[in-house]
This record gives C-alpha cells, structure tokens and sequence, in this order.
C-alpha cells in the first residue's frame, strides 16, 4: 500500500492542496469549523503523515516575499519595487508582486492569494482604509511592511515620505518667487482617503497659512485623471486664476503637460508649475519641471531590510512609522514675479 499523498487527501477532502496545507500549518484564518473537521477526518481515515517538509515549513521559509501594490503607474513604485527586489535578492529571496490598481476587492484577494502560498511576508501600498484584511495579516503572525501609505487602526512599520514637508518645500519655493495666488490640484480625496492626499492637501492650506498666503477654495482641486484638462481650463479661467501651481503627484504633473501641450500654455510664462514626485518624464519636460523628490530608492531599501528583520525576530519588534525628508529638485518651470 503507497503512502498516501497531500494531493490523496485534498482529493477526499474535496479541497485544494493549498487548503490542506494551510491545514497542516495551523493556518485556519480563511477557513471554515466544516472544511477544518473533515480534513482533519480524511487526514485521521488514510493514516497520513505529512512529511517533514510541510512541518518544517512552520519554522522554515520559502524565501518567497509579496509585494503588493496600490498602483503601479507611480514612479515611487516602481523605483521602490525596483529597490525591493534588489535588496531582497541579494537575501535570495525572491518577490511576487500584485498590482491592485487601486480595488480593495483584488487586494484582499492577493493577500489570501499569497499567504497561501506561504510568502514569508508581505511589502504593501495600501489600497485604502479598509483594515480588516491586515488585521488578518497579523494575527498569521505574517510579517507585514507599510510603504508611502498609512492605515488607521494598523500598527506595523511603515515608511512614507514627509508629505507635509514636501508641500511646504514647494509652496516655499513659489513664495520666495513673488507667487500668492498658488493652486494645487490632486486626484480625488475618494472614501478610501489616501495618505499622501491627504497629507498634501493639509500640508498646503498649513504651508499657505504660514506664509500669511490667502487660502482660496476654488485653488484646491480634486479630480480624477481624466477630468484634470477640464480643471485646467476652469482655474485659467477664474476672474483672479493662479499664477502658479502644485501638481500633487506625478500622474497630476503628466496630465497638466499634456494640457499644456495641447492649449499652447506656456510654463513658466503663464502659469509656474512644482510637481510631488520626481517623475523621469519632469526631467525631460521642456523647460525641466522643478519636482520635491521622495527617496524612493532607498524607501524600498529600507522596506526590504525592516521586513527581513521582522522574519528573522518573528514580528516581536515594535510598529514605528518612519518618515523620510524631501528633495528640491530644480528645474526651469518657476519664474520670479514682479509685483
């Protein structure tokens, strides 16, 4: 009589092998009290041993990480990602990575996804607020690591840029050129409200307030990607527009060149422009946009590092939020005012 196999006990047990093994590690998160007793029943009925791999596999690892990412269109995370996986293979630990383009939904997908396949931990840009699944996260005792985003009611290490900072440097900049009437334009505060967002947005109307600057409403603007040309048009538009503006974020600075481009807006003659996010395309932008850089690099460095350490200690360290300084990186793109 052949030893009997995980596969023979998934089959009886009509589960995956995944499940079972997840069984077998003592892994009943996304498991349901019936799946668990008939397991444990067929597992009793074939005299199956798992063998030493499975077991070892609790203390053990699979050298495995997973990435998962709210956006991969920014290039904080592809610079970050880019980082991770070199930091990591040098560990020789190799990186899943998941694009979650922003849905809750795929991302909680792609947690079960990876803890079943027993990724030894997780680097995550959030999605949005919605904190149960890493909760779930950390009661597996999964080593978890925050990057550019905050969750409320989530303590883990997490790594983000100074977004206030950022800001502050940027409407600063403006300031010390003449500008008062300075706008920002982000993508939507939606309901999953996202850290750099919201920080940026805050740390605009602070920096503003500062510097004895009047906050005007209709200079903050929110709108999705496709709706930022039209926003355009409308602060250009406005009886006082703003001689100068801060694009929250690299897929904000890339649609307001665009709009340039295409309505002959001359930078910095008619309208000044700092970008957050020292996106490549900035660079080579005519005249080269003056972005506030995040360390992006070494925000993945450090992400990979702190998530190897907490595999090695076994999550016992203490959740800390680290926050890294921005960068002016100065182009052509702000002119001086006279008054």
């Amino acid at each position: 009589m052949k030893k009997p196999t995980i596969e023979d006990v998934a089959k009886r047990a009509g589960v995956s092998k995944s499940t079972v093994s997840q069984y077998l590690n003592e892994r009943y998160q996304y498991m349901s009290e019936n799946t668990r007793r008939r397991i444990s029943e067929v597992i009793e009925d074939l005299q199956y041993q798992p063998n030493g791999l499975a077991r070892s596999l609790k203390q053990n690892r699979t050298f495995m990480v997973g990435i998962i990412v709210a956006n991969i269109d920014y290039s904080l995370s592809i610079k970050c990602i880019r980082a991770i996986e070199n930091e990591l293979q040098q560990h020789k630990t190799q990186v899943i990575i998941c694009n979650a383009d922003e849905s809750p939904e795929k991302e909680r997908e792609y947690i079960e996804m990876l803890a079943a396949r027993q990724v030894d931990g997780l680097i995550v840009f959030p999605t949005g607020n919605e904190n149960s699944s890493y909760n779930r996260v950390m009661e597996m005792k999964l080593p978890l690591v925050f990057l550019d985003r905050l969750v409320d009611g989530v303590s883990t290490q997490s790594l983000l840029l100074d977004n206030e900072a950022a800001v502050k440097i940027a409407i600063q900049e403006m300031a010390s050129r003449g500008h008062e009437r300075i706008a920002m334009l982000s993508l939507p505060l939606s309901e999953y409200v996202i850290t750099p967002r919201k920080e940026r947005v805050s740390g605009y109307k602070k920096a503003m307030e500062e510097l004895g600057l009047p906050v005007d409403e209709s200079y903050i603007c929110h709108a999705p990607k496709d709706e930022i040309a039209g926003v355009m048009r409308r602060l250009l538009l406005l009886p006082q527009p703003p001689t100068a503006l801060l694009a929250g974020n690299d897929i904000v600075l890339a649609e307001i060149l665009k709009f340039a481009n295409q309505t002959g807006l001359r930078i910095p003659d008619q309208l000044s422009i700092i970008g957050i996010d020292d996106a490549e395309f900035a660079h080579i932008y005519n005249p080269v946009i003056t972005t506030i850089s995040q360390p992006a690099y070494d925000m993945g460095t450090q992400a990979a590092r702190i998530l190897l350490a907490s595999i090695e200690q076994k999550g016992t360290e203490l959740p800390i939020t680290y926050r890294f300084p921005p960068v002016l990186q100065q182009g052509q793109s702000v002119q001086n005012i006279h008054h």
